[in-house]
């Protein structure tokens, strides 16, 4: 017991530690950096929303730089095929054909983090097999089977724009650990550092600086695991989060009203039973973040929007609404459901 504990304080300074430096390129985003963080010691595929340019890619490639391992990324167009992840084909210098490894298994088991960008562009073929590497962390290429046992999954879609895009699935959505919105900063100072400072105009060199593999990312497995079997959940806090599953299916059941709306005929379904394991790790994961060995209704509160809302499926009137609609109702849901 006394190593289990000496291992998950030495993998919690290490993870603040990451954290911090992160922080040096990516400023004005401690909430987001913590969620990321969450995510990558909870081992769970992350979602992210924004506009365009909020730094989403440099936020992935600084914390690949300090995990250490492999950063590969991919972008998402309506042309874009599940084969084009695998292998790309050319014509060599020579004149013959040759075919390359594609950017999903270009580094081999060494491939910590894959960025798919746009991934809203892809058409769903692509998400399918997508959906494979991130539930199995393998895929079969050039007659063998590629594994990935270190690979986290982060794709984004761009919230704005709707043209040629292709909605994410349930299934797809479900995949994912966390949905994490990403807006610029909210302080001037912040923003006046984005701007006119010369320091965040060249990502290159801005992730650079960073401390390389401050952690070795072939350890995550081992102490993810640590934290969730060494992090208690009492009898009251998992009757809480019982009933907040029940809240999500059937809202009304618990008082909740929104206005304007019949919540009554509000859902078509609630979050998922890998939802709610997914909520609970990551409930864990912040609760050994925060320093503790147990997790509080805090935990699960901090961190229940972005491991439920997207999993959430709506009635077809009011899927069209769901950016409208989520936000409000996961907080009546907290509000309405009593914490122990």
């Amino acid at each position: 017991m006394e190593s289990t504990d000496r291992l998950l304080t030495d993998w919690r300074e290490r993870a603040l530690a990451l954290e911090g430096e992160v922080g040096k390129v990516v400023i004005g985003q401690q909430r987001v950096i913590r969620l990321v963080n969450l995510a990558v010691f909870a081992r769970g595929h992350v979602l992210l929303q924004g506009d365009v340019g909020v730094g989403k890619t440099t936020l992935l490639r600084a914390f690949a730089q300090v995990i250490g391992g492999n950063f590969a990324r991919t972008e998402g167009t309506i042309d874009l095929m599940p084969n084009d992840l695998v292998y790309y084909t050319y014509i060599s210098a020579e004149g013959r054909p040759a075919v390359e490894h594609g950017p999903l298994i270009r580094h081999g088991e060494d491939l910590a983090i894959f960025f798919f960008n746009e991934i809203n562009r892809a058409r769903p073929q692509v998400h399918s097999l997508l959906l494979r590497v991130m539930a199995e962390r393998t895929v079969s290429a050039f007659n063998r089977e590629y594994s990935f046992p270190h690979l986290i999954v982060f794709a984004d879609r761009n919230r704005v724009e709707r043209e040629e895009t292709f909605e994410i699935s349930s299934a797809a959505r479900d995949r994912f650990m966390m949905e994490i919105t990403i807006d610029a900063p909210a302080a001037e100072a912040d923003r006046r550092e984005l701007i006119f400072n010369p320091r965040f105009h060249d990502t290159d060199r801005l992730v650079s600086t960073l401390a390389p593999a401050m952690i070795d990312h072939r350890g995550l497995n081992a102490a993810a695991d640590a934290i969730q079997r060494g992090v208690d959940a009492s009898d009251a806090l998992k009757d809480y989060a019982l009933k907040l599953w029940r809240a999500t299916a059937a809202p009304q059941d618990f008082g909740v009203t929104l206005s304007g709306l019949d919540v009554s005929q509000l859902m078509l379904a609630g979050a998922s039973p890998r939802g709610m394991s997914y909520l609970l790790r990551a409930a864990r994961t912040a609760a050994w973040l925060d320093g503790r060995a147990f997790v509080t209704p805090e935990d699960v509160q901090a961190v229940f929007a972005e491991t439920i809302a997207h999993r959430l499926c709506y009635q077809p009137v009011y899927e069209m609404r769901r950016q409208e609609v989520s936000s409000p109702l996961i907080a009546a849901i907290l509000s309405a459901v009593a914490a122990p």
